[in-house]
């Protein structure tokens, strides 16, 4: 994904006023839930926080965990480091996977499969994946 494209350009089910239709993703924040952090702005349609980062109210739309990713610099799921552990694959495998955009998938399968093989080379690595995406 390119960094100046809208994060919900991919037809993510999201708001006709939401941030990621016209902000890249890490350049907008989400809440779980509209608050007096995000208050709405009548005069642009949108929610800002006090310090004007744009906010989405709808973590389930946009597909990413809520959290303030443009206000404190946090990475997008997808590009937090893979664990070490082998047993805490699956997890970070779920998670990454639900927000990341399409051109990031066959790398953070790759990671976990990696991870998965150098803890046991007789892992059934597709097994692992499907127990963790199912």
């Amino acid at each position: 994904m390119a960094g100046s494209d809208a994060f919900a350009a991919d037809g993510r089910p999201v708001c006709d006023v939401c941030p990621s239709l016209r902000c890249p993703g890490g350049k907008f924040d989400v809440a779980a839930r509209p608050s007096r952090d995000c208050p709405f702005d009548p005069a642009t349609g949108h929610r800002y926080t006090a310090a004007g980062v744009p906010v989405c109210v709808h973590p389930e739309r946009v597909g990413l965990p809520a959290a303030p990713y443009a206000s404190d610099g946090l990475p997008l799921p997808w590009e937090t480091p893979p664990p070490v552990e082998a047993d805490e694959v699956p997890a970070w495998v779920r998670q990454v996977l639900t927000a990341a955009p399409p051109d990031a998938c066959d790398e953070i399968i790759q990671q976990a499969t990696e991870i998965l093989l150098a803890a046991d080379p007789d892992t059934d690595v597709t097994a692992v994946l499907r127990a963790a995406l199912g």
